[in-house]
């Protein structure tokens, strides 16, 4: 199956499932305001989601425990998951259903139900703290009716049934109407699978021949998870190349609830739970010293670091033994924090059984170019250049997210490039190659099919300059040298002059005006001196360059890459247009005239 066809099919699973377990909402009527919705939603989901899966072998799970029981076992574990087939199971003698049978009680029954679950759920269930919410539906007497709502065929939700990658979509579904509902930005916690499926294609598409032949053993980490979608396609990629692919995932999340829905999904599909980890990567970086293979992230963008500001500056004064030593971006946005996050946590190569990391990551338009020479943003692109590990930059369409229309890019970073690719970047203008969607959603308007994910995916591969083409879909790659994003600023200085013109000297040497003090970009690969007198000199002959000051920038300048000139049109050209509109605008109101006499 295609992944235009595994999306559109997935899509239509997760509105439709969605759709009907939102629709239980209708409960909550009157003891909840729609915003609050998501707070009993998205825990039962979470409950519900473990009970069905463990219904096939509940009885062995009760049987095993028992037998324990007999023996005078304390440490049980192993033989609980054993029985269970999963890493998790519940030993009370409820059933999800069986709640049902006793509606006096059903408050007290199902909390000693959600205690009997092992330890790893129970610490899932409280990151939503749900106990709150079952004495308030308890007491607004619904609690029986939301549970027997999650009883019924449509709220089913057993992994025979529900593969993890579109459960993990279906939780995102709900997220997405529950931060709507709260009028909360979406794309906090949402990125759309076809642009994740882009993403993936990039990072692996350079080894795929050598993990066909060799096999794929990874190690993938998201520094900002979500509800951990970008790790399942990943995985999921990686095993379309690999079928017995032995891949371990890894990530951090701030939100208490999409981090418990993460968590969740890696238990059920079998991963190891314990590498889903609480808490803001930024301050508190629950992964160090890890490095991985591969990194795929949509950090927030445009948001502030200032309740991390003391930690981010801690780790900065570190140096090289942290990961802020290039610099700090300016208070209001922390995305480029994100970027050196995953630049420190890619595989260094060994040169000879080790490949070094590669990452996809998003980011908006302000790292390409924000920040003036010697600023922490304009260090961070000089880190990743003059260290040869920007591979490429590919702008994605506009109207591609819920909650943004902007332009948005995704950055491949990598400490392994090919010997074709050194000391290059890649840029590639994909922001023409989508296809509308039948409806929006949110902002989203716009896809990538089939059709995309190929043609960028060539553009990227053949490295080189030139327009690509299919059907109406087009793409533009460059391939430029590193130095060319780089320039020095130079400061310009003009001598001071006394009253009757002449230059005022201290010591032999011309005084600076500081009112005439200007400065210049000057390119890394052009002469200073030769720029100077092509450029500066024959304007100002007494000027000099304060050599002191002068500081090395970076900037990768993207959409004037990609500008096309269009000649304005003649002036009699226009003349002509304005001339046609006089007309027809005179012939509609004598139309409009003559109808209001009649």
């Amino acid at each position: 199956m295609s992944t235009e066809e595994l999306q559109k099919r997935t899509t239509v699973n997760i509105q439709e499932k969605a759709n009907l377990i939102w629709a239980i909402a209708d409960k909550l009527v009157g003891t909840y305001k729609p915003h609050e919705y998501g707070n009993v939603i998205l825990p039962m989901c979470v409950i519900k989601r473990f009970s069905d899966t463990l219904a096939p072998t509940k009885q062995k799970v009760l049987d095993a425990n028992a037998l324990c029981e007999q023996r005078g076992l304390a440490v049980r574990k192993g033989f609980l998951t054993t029985a269970s087939g999963y890493d998790f199971y519940n030993v009370s003698p409820f059933t999800f259903e069986g709640l049902l049978s006793d509606a006096d009680n059903i408050a007290d029954n199902f909390r000693s139900y959600l205690n009997h679950f092992s330890e790893n759920v129970v610490d899932i269930i409280e990151k939503f703290d749900f106990d709150k919410e079952i004495t308030k539906l308890d007491h607004n007497g619904i609690l029986y009716n939301v549970i027997q709502e999650f009883c019924s065929k449509k709220a089913y939700m057993g992994a025979d049934e529900i593969s993890a990658v579109d459960m993990g979509y279906i939780f995102e579904e709900l997220v997405r109407k529950f931060s709507e509902s709260y009028d909360e930005q979406a794309g906090a916690h949402f990125t759309a699978r076809d642009i994740i499926y882009m993403m993936t294609e990039l990072l692996v598409a350079p080894q795929r021949e050598q993990l066909e032949e060799e096999g794929v053993t990874a190690t993938v980490y998201d520094m900002a998870m979500g509800t951990s979608q970008m790790l399942d396609c990943l995985s999921e990629k990686l095993l379309e190349i690999d079928p017995e692919a032995q891949i371990t995932e890894f990530g951090q999340e701030l939100n208490e609830q999409t981090f418990a829905i993460a968590k969740a999904n890696v238990l059920i599909k079998g991963g190891d739970a314990e590498n889903m980890r609480h808490g803001n990567t930024l301050s508190d970086d629950k992964f160090e010293g890890y490095t991985f293979d591969y990194i795929i992230s949509n950090p927030p963008f445009g948001i502030e670091w200032k309740n991390e500001k003391k930690a981010v500056e801690d780790e900065h004064k570190r140096g090289d033994m942290g990961r802020f030593a290039p610099g700090l971006p300016a208070i209001g946005d922390s995305q480029q924090l994100f970027m050196l996050n995953g630049i420190a946590k890619l595989k260094e190569p060994d040169g000879e059984h080790q490949s070094g990391g590669r990452m996809a990551i998003i980011q908006n338009g302000s790292p390409l170019f924000k920040g003036d020479a010697g600023s922490g943003e304009s260090n961070i692109r000089g880190y990743l250049l003059d260290n040869d590990w920007l591979e490429a930059i590919v702008q994605i369409p506009n109207d591609m997210f819920y909650n943004t229309g902007i332009a948005t890019y995704i950055w491949i970073v990598t400490k392994d490039k090919a010997a074709e690719r050194t000391g290059k970047v890649q840029l590639i203008d994909a922001s023409k190659c989508c296809e509308k969607r039948r409806k929006s959603l949110g902002n989203k308007r716009n896809e990538f099919t089939d059709r995309c994910i190929s043609l960028i995916s060539r553009a990227y591969m053949a490295f080189k300059d030139g327009v690509y083409e299919d059907g109406e879909l087009v793409v533009e790659s460059k391939v430029k040298d590193c130095d060319d994003f780089k320039y020095t600023k130079v400061t310009v200085e003009r001598p001071l002059r006394d009253e009757q013109g002449n230059p005022i000297l201290k010591k032999g040497k011309p005084q600076p005006d500081k009112s005439l003090k200007d400065t210049e970009n000057i390119p890394f690969k052009q002469d200073i001196e030769a720029y100077m007198q092509a450029n500066v000199y024959p304007y100002a002959p007494d000027a000099w360059i304060d050599e002191k000051n002068n500081k090395t920038g970076y900037e990768i300048p993207f959409t004037r890459e990609f500008y096309k000139y269009v000649a304005p049109r003649k002036s009699e050209e226009i003349f002509a247009h304005l001339q046609e509109l006089e007309h027809q605008e005179s012939a509609l109101m004598a139309k409009i005239m003559g109808r209001q006499k009649g």
